[in-house]
């Protein structure tokens, strides 16, 4: 922290981390835009390279990644931490578009409410980009005074992070990528990624005494979802008063609230019994899970997701692609149609990249086996340039893992001795949480026997 001793700081907190960071307004920009950076120290002075952070979406903002910072207190004891909120996300002036009050369940109206905040801003929402978030994380490290510097991205801050890897390699020690979403890759076709994250839930179910007894709940599932109904929609308890929703709920939403479910293990290990449920005439606990995901939009800058993800993402997506991506799947192009539809009132330019060159820095990979939207396979197939990568796969893992049982401690050893291969042992520990068994949750301590008697359910 010498080089940031000199430099204007405050003492500053944020939600999920108890400890005190120090927070900068970095100047960038002709606007005279400002960037708000926040440290968390390094408890030693060991002038060890520090970890910046950089969040997914695109459109979260890496200050709401405070919570990942426990996980990480190891690598914290020698490293400063550094979470930069790229232009138009959280505390650097986030670009919601009004969507984290109310997000509208018909895509028309949601693309016209879409198109009015566009007109509002439309030189701010062309400015935004992967290119633009990279330079500024490059005059962020300089006016912070560090040399070389590791970066952890998930999801979404993956691809920031390797693009940086691409046009600053001088500047970058070492990468680590949670839910890799590679440059060549077209991470918003994720159909075929969900339906295959869906299968694997299956049969882990199928395995397991509690969760098999609901049968062919995905049968069900896909019943449902093909026949649903004006009545259905109409009928579907709201999550939080058990009452009729106000508005009715959209095929779509479902569909997208099993996916959204699908990303976090522990909401999976509801899904197979709140279908059950709901086979049986009983929405309220698939209820439950849409409300996990309604207020999603909270924590995204609704009008930096669009700018970003319709320049570079959905403009090179054809049509073909996309039933090609859909067929089969209980999702089809539910995730896909929300996008399509508000990039049609988001006219941004397109932002292509260059193939990546290769590059000769340590990485480590980080996957769940059953990620709905960046599974094993595009870090397995996708980046062949990197010459110098080590790959986590956590077996029934969703969507970020590096807060899961031994990741934290393997990052940490990683960033001590990047060149050494790890012992990965112990990541065969990391398991499924238990299938939700009724109301009242999973069976735990339940022995397989006596489910199978009928004295459980």
């Amino acid at each position: 922290m010498a080089a940031q001793d000199e430099l204007a700081s405050r003492a500053c907190h944020l939600d999920g981390w108890s400890d005190a960071l120090r927070c900068f307004r970095v100047a960038v920009g002709a606007d005279d835009s400002e960037l708000a950076v926040m440290v968390a120290p390094a408890v030693n002075d060991s002038e060890r390279e520090p970890l910046y952070l950089l969040a997914g979406g695109p459109g979260q903002a890496a200050s709401d990644l405070a919570p990942l910072l426990n996980a990480f207190r190891k690598i914290n004891r020698e490293r400063d931490i550094v979470m930069v909120d790229r232009r138009g996300a959280g505390l650097s002036g986030a670009f919601r578009c009004g969507f984290e009050r109310e997000m509208p369940a018909d895509l028309q109206q949601f693309s016209r409410r879409l198109a009015d905040c566009y007109l509002q801003r439309p030189d701010f929402a062309e400015s935004l980009s992967s290119r633009q978030t990279v330079e500024d994380l490059e005059r962020v490290r300089m006016f912070l005074g560090h040399g070389r510097i590791a970066l952890w991205g998930g999801s979404w801050g993956t691809r920031t992070a390797l693009l940086y890897q691409q046009w600053y390699p001088e500047s970058l020690s070492a990468l680590v990528l949670d839910a890799v979403a590679p440059i060549d890759t077209k991470v918003f076709l994720t159909a075929t990624a969900a339906e295959r994250a869906l299968q694997q839930l299956e049969r882990d179910c199928a395995r397991d005494p509690v969760c098999a007894r609901f049968g062919d709940w995905k049968g069900q599932l896909a019943k449902m979802l093909n026949g649903w109904s004006a009545e259905q929609a109409a009928s579907f308890p709201d999550p939080l008063t058990g009452g009729p929703v106000t508005e009715p709920l959209a095929r779509w939403v479902l569909a997208n609230a099993i996916r959204g479910a699908l990303y976090d293990p522990v909401a999976a290990a509801q899904i197979p019994y709140a279908v059950h449920q709901a086979g049986r005439g009983n929405y309220l606990p698939l209820s439950g899970i849409t409300g996990l995901f309604q207020n999603h939009a909270d924590s995204m800058a609704m009008g930096l997701t669009f700018s970003v993800a319709c320049a570079e993402e959905l403009n090179r997506i054809g049509a073909d692609e996309v039933a090609a991506d859909s067929e089969g799947s209980f999702l089809g192009s539910a995730f896909f149609d929300l996008f399509r539809s508000g990039c049609e009132a988001w006219p941004v330019s397109s932002k292509p990249y260059a193939a990546p060159a290769p590059r000769e820095h340590p990485v480590l990979l980080i996957s769940g086996s059953a990620d709905p939207i960046t599974p094993p396979y595009y870090a397995e197939q996708q980046l062949g340039y990197l010459s110098h990568r080590q790959h986590l796969v956590v077996a029934g893992g969703g969507h970020i893992n590096s807060r899961r049982g031994c990741i934290p401690e393997l990052i940490s050893r990683f960033l001590e001795m990047p060149g050494e291969p790890l012992e990965q042992a112990c990541v065969a520990d990391i398991h499924r949480p238990p299938f939700m068994a009724d109301a009242f949750g999973p069976a735990l301590g339940v022995s397989a026997v006596s489910v199978e008697r009928g004295d459980q359910l």
